[in-house]
């Protein structure tokens, strides 16, 4: 697996795993990514929660509208109401993760 100098994961990695792992063109590893993360939004904006087994779920919880107040000017604000998507992480991810850890 390749992963840029800060170790984040970016969607070019992404889809340069695909195209090294399986051996397919770049062009056709950056629609298949694409088509996966576009999936994935629409069905979490459909069925509000998507359940992806030994990896988590994500889920969408609905944020209130509600004043916020600027730290540096002391300014209060209208926060709009919005969605925001969660993620829990399953417990077979998390034994993965972990699985050299020493203790």
């Amino acid at each position: 697996m390749v992963i840029n100098n800060r170790n984040n994961l970016k969607k070019k990695n992404i889809v340069n795993n695909i195209f090294l792992s399986i051996g397919i063109s770049s062009a056709y590893s950056n629609k298949i990514t694409n088509d996966i993360i576009n999936i994935l939004i629409l069905s979490l904006r459909q069925e509000k929660k998507i359940k992806i087994k030994n990896f988590g779920t994500f889920s969408l919880q609905e944020k209130k509208e509600r004043i916020g107040i600027n730290p540096k000017n002391k300014k209060k604000y209208e926060i709009k109401a919005r969605n925001v998507a969660t993620f829990k992480s399953a417990k077979g991810l998390n034994l993965s993760i972990n699985k050299n850890v020493k203790k």
